[in-house]
C-alpha cells in the first residue's frame, strides 16, 4: 500500500475516509491507534494508505474534492530494511 495522505487533522481523515468509502476504494488508516498510546494529543500524524493500483484514481478524487495540497508526494511510502545500510525505498 502507498501513502496518499499524512495529517494530524481528524476531520480531514474522516472526510477522506468518506470520499474513499463512497468511491468504493479500499484504504487503511495507519497509526490511528497511536493516539491512544500518546494520550490523544495528536503528535503523531495518521497516514491514509491505498493500493498502489488505486493511487492515480485516489489522487484525482482528492484533488477534485479540493485536497490537492494535502496529498503526499508521489513516491512510494513503503520501506524495507536493507542489511547493514539502514532503510532503502522498496523498488517497484
Amino acid at each position: 500500500m502507498d501513502e496518499i495522505l499524512r495529517t494530524n487533522d481528524p476531520v480531514l481523515i474522516s472526510f477522506v475516509e468518506a470520499l474513499l468509502r463512497d468511491a468504493v476504494i479500499p484504504y487503511h488508516v495507519a497509526d490511528a491507534n497511536t493516539s491512544a498510546v500518546e494520550g490523544s494529543i495528536s503528535i503523531f500524524p495518521r497516514r491514509v494508505l491505498v493500493l498502489r493500483d488505486d493511487v492515480p484514481e485516489v489522487r484525482r478524487l482528492l484533488a477534485d474534492a479540493g485536497l490537492a495540497s494535502e496529498l503526499a508526494r508521489e513516491t512510494s511510502s513503503e520501506w524495507l530494511p536493507a542489511p547493514a545500510r539502514g532503510l532503502t525505498p522498496r523498488e517497484t
